[in-house]
């Protein structure tokens, strides 16, 4: 590698980012569209002004930048949130990928391509781009929004399908028909590794992040933090999945933690940095011969991609019980492609069934999608506002009482309904930690055992592998007694034994399996009888014991943030808890001190410490005041912090109508001898009254007077007023 040459390449781009993105700026236009331009000026293509020396630099530096914008995401989009969400994003993105999948394979007949090239770019064209839409979020303050967290459950929804997608098409390609057990096959191993990610992720980071808290300053965090990301990057490389699935799951299940703001701010300025190097990268694809070869096809797809994507993901959140508000931003959201798209074009390319100049197209398609991209999320409200002017009473009527439907069915699921759920959730994860078993045990332990026990290995083997899957054998045949998903609440008609048999029938195959590595059926079967029997007459009481442990500390770790700010299992001394709660811009004491907001007497509580972005106040005194945004540590019992809690976390509704800089405009007036102002005071001119306006200072010769009320106006005066531009220029 020349590191020079790498050096030299990325100090150009950077440097001509920073100028270009400078005058977007000023400009008021989305910073990406200025990484885009400046990327365009950093390729070949421009001619005008030097270019990298080697594209593959900044390929390299750009694949940093996709794996850190990933893992960012994952900070602010728990998996327990993906779960919560999951059902309206899969639908959705089911709806976007198959409608936009269907238009562009009919959109590849017209422009007269064969079935594969048309199938590959109804492929191309049904995944949005995750990295830019969380640029376009994050620089447009949105991150925050109902829909911003739906449309990036339906981006990483579709990340997912994409690795599916990728199977099928491949397996079309080479046959012409598709392998139904390939298929499964990646299915399957796709659930698997993100469940023992997950499960091993939550499990062990959260305590052990916590055994090492004293030490965890802002470079330590930074270290530990951006090395598990790049760590489970290439361990999900090298289980065949992509680089940025491994980064988001990272991300995923450190967002679980009390470290999630910590690590999202000491990451920030790494992922602003090779964010930008992404960016610019796309730009760099842009080629103008291409353009003005193939304009019509270019052209017509990205009216393709915006309408169908504003269509297909407005429709499915419709579908999914989301508002028409809502819906129609998420649709608006989503009206580009990006590096999925880049992706399948490069397997198409490699299979040898790909036309040579449908990936220039394609790449011509995601920039210019991606250019406009910040302006269809800022048509979103306008949009909104228009559609529901000129929706039909009755059609609106029909949405609304869809989506209250849907609210009511998810709060009041039927029991039998939720405890079905909860008891496959619970087999399907055991029965993974299982297989996961049964893998190591294949691929490591009996290697080994060969080496050092020769005839014996095939019993140390078996012997072995079933120790280590006993307990969780026991848990899967009987669930704690106490835990959320017990049979002790199952609703009439739901026989117990049911459930209780078919887990059993699954522990009993998961025996059979393990001694059929090792020995013969017959063996197994006899062998799965005995250890069955035994482990439930012996062991049973011990070993639940033990798993209901592991699984409170494994649903603590996984509500870790949620305990932190109700307190719970956080018991101070007897029944008092500590809890720590973030103050919201709605809350009713803020600005107020502790004195005079009464917060004693009003929920019982005591507030022990404040933390105020880097600053810690503790024991803080009468005069301290609360402002958004501050960390209060509370000591209180379960019943007072659960009755405060919604009031300190209280949040401003998000407005109707964006506000709008230039709605206000500060001008200065001259006071002349014959001016109706003068000898007046700002109380007694009405101009707030008359105008909407407001005095803030007045030059009196070389003088600058801060406005009072009683301030009178004298000729020559030189009052500086605010207000809305039309009535500043009446009153002017």
């Amino acid at each position: 590698m020349n590191v020079e040459g790498l050096i030299t390449d990325l100090a150009f781009i950077l440097l001509l980012g920073a100028f270009v993105t400078v005058f977007f700026k000023w400009i008021k236009q989305p910073v990406v569209l200025g990484y885009i331009v400046a990327g365009f000026l950093a390729s070949p293509h421009f001619v005008y002004l030097p270019s990298v020396a080697n594209e593959a630099n900044i390929d390299f530096w750009a694949q940093i930048g996709i794996v850190v914008l990933l893992f960012s995401l994952g900070l602010e989009f728990s998996f327990k949130k993906l779960l919560n969400s999951g059902g309206s994003a899969v639908v959705t993105a089911l709806i976007i990928i198959t409608g936009m999948m269907c238009t562009g394979y009919g959109i590849g007949r017209l422009l007269h391509f064969n079935s594969i090239n048309s199938l590959f770019l109804g492929g191309m064209l049904s995944m949005s781009s995750t990295t830019i839409i969380i640029k376009a979020f994050t620089d447009m303050g949105l991150r925050q929004k109902k829909f911003a967290s739906l449309v990036l459950a339906v981006l990483i929804v579709e990340d997912l399908f994409a690795v599916l997608m990728m199977v099928l098409l491949s397996s079309i390609a080479l046959n012409n028909s598709v392998e139904g057990s390939e298929l499964l096959f990646s299915v399957g191993k796709l659930v698997f590794f993100l469940i023992i990610w997950i499960l091993v992720g939550v499990y062990v980071l959260p305590s052990s992040l916590n055994a090492i808290r004293r030490f965890l300053n802002g470079e330590t965090l930074l270290v530990v933090s951006m090395g598990l990301c790049l760590g489970m990057a290439v361990f999900s490389a090298y289980c065949g999945f992509s680089l940025a699935l491994g980064a988001f799951v990272m991300g995923s299940v450190l967002a679980g933690t009390s470290y999630a703001e910590r690590i999202e701010h000491v990451v920030t300025p790494v992922k602003d940095l090779f964010g930008a190097v992404f960016f610019i990268s796309v730009g760099m694809m842009v080629q103008p011969a291409i353009l003005a070869q193939y304009w019509a096809p270019i052209l017509l797809l990205s009216g393709v991609v915006i309408v169908g994507m504003i269509v297909f993901g407005t429709f499915g959140m419709l579908v999914t019980g989301q508002t028409l508000r809502v819906a129609i931003q998420s649709g608006f959201s989503l009206t580009q492609i990006g590096e999925f798209a880049f992706i399948i074009a490069t397997l198409g390319m490699s299979l040898g069934v790909l036309d040579a100049e449908i990936y220039p197209i394609v790449v011509a398609v995601s920039v210019i999608t991606t250019f406009t991209t910040p302006y269809f999320i800022k048509m979103s409200l306008p949009a909104y506002g228009f559609v529901e002017r000129h929706l039909p009473e009755r059609l609106h009527f029909l949405i609304d009482r869809y989506q209250k439907q849907a609210d009511r069915s998810d709060a009041a699921g039927r029991p039998w309904g939720k405890l079905i759920r909860r008891s496959l959730w619970r087999t399907l994860l055991y029965s993974i930690v299982l297989i996961a078993i049964l893998i190591v045990s294949k691929q490591f332990l009996t290697p080994y055992f060969e080496g050092i026990a020769g005839t014996w290995s095939r019993l140390l083997c078996a012997v072995v592998t079933i120790a280590v899957m006993s307990p969780f054998l026991l848990a899967l045949v009987l669930p704690l007694s106490n835990a959320k998903g017990s049979e002790a609440d199952a609703a009439a008609g739901i026989p117990k034994a049911v459930l209780t048999i078919f887990r059993f029938l699954i522990a009993v195959a998961f025996i059979i399996k393990a001694v059929t590595m090792f020995y013969s059926a017959r063996s197994a079967v006899l062998v799965a009888g005995a250890v069955g029997i035994l482990a439930i007459l012996y062991f049973s009481r011990r070993v639940r014991e033990r798993m209901g442990r592991i699984e409170s500390k494994f649903l603590d770790n996984l509500n870790e943030r949620e305990l932190r700010r109700s307190g719970k299992k956080n018991a101070v001394v007897h029944d008092l808890h500590q809890a720590y709660m973030t103050i919201g811009n709605a809350c009713p004491f803020v600005g107020e001190r502790l004195m005079d907001s009464d917060i004693r007497h009003r929920y019982g509580v005591n507030i022990v410490g404040i933390q105020r972005a880097t600053t810690y106040i503790p024991i803080p005194n009468g005069r301290t005041r609360l402002y958004p945004g501050d960390v209060i540590s509370v000591i209180g019992t379960d019943e007072q912090i659960e009755r405060m809690l919604p009031q300190v976390e209280a949040m401003l509704p998000e407005p109707e109508v964006p506000v709008d800089p230039s709605q206000i405009k500060l001008t200065s007036i001259l006071l002349t001898k014959d001016s109706p102002l003068i000898a007046k005071t700002p109380r007694s001119s009405s101009l707030r009254d008359c105008y909407d306006a407001l005095v803030v200072a007045v030059d009196r010769g070389d003088e600058h007077i801060d406005s009072r009320p009683d301030l009178e106006f004298k000729e020559g005066d030189i009052l500086w007023v605010v207000g809305r531009p039309a009535n500043v220029n009446k009153l002017k």
